[in-house]
């Protein structure tokens, strides 16, 4: 008669079903606009991404012509939307400091684009 073989013991299922139970933290959610292709603002208004990483020259213009800016994940955190990453939309008044701060930095633009012809700067600074 054939030999049943035995079952193992000890292995991966029974490894993971021993861990504890996961601890709820609260986690933000990072999804990067870059690679899901867009975002949508606290203002419940979708940005795609339209191109990038775009030339130096053209995010110089797009700094002073988009009609939105944002620094991207090195943003804040939205306070309409605690937990959860929505870029926050830079006020014009804090735009030409941020400019300052990213051209001196390496950073790369991207431009997104928004129903109504809207155009938005997003910089990602590197360190």
């Amino acid at each position: 008669m054939p030999h049943k073989p035995r079952r193992r013991t000890g292995g991966f299922a029974e490894v993971l079903a021993a861990l504890p139970p996961k601890e709820e933290h609260e986690y933000w959610n990072l999804d990067d606009p870059l690679a899901s292709g867009g975002f949508v603002d606290a203002g419940g208004r979708y940005w795609r991404l339209a191109r990038g990483p775009v030339d130096r020259r053209l995010a110089k213009r797009l700094a002073v012509d988009a009609d939105e800016m944002t620094l991207g994940l090195w943003g804040r955190l939205h306070e309409a939307s605690p937990g959860v990453f929505v870029p926050a939309l830079l006020t014009p008044e804090e735009r030409p400091a941020a400019w300052l701060d990213a051209s001196a930095l390496e950073y790369l633009a991207y431009e997104f684009r928004a129903s109504g012809d809207r155009t938005l700067l997003y910089l990602v600074v590197r360190c």
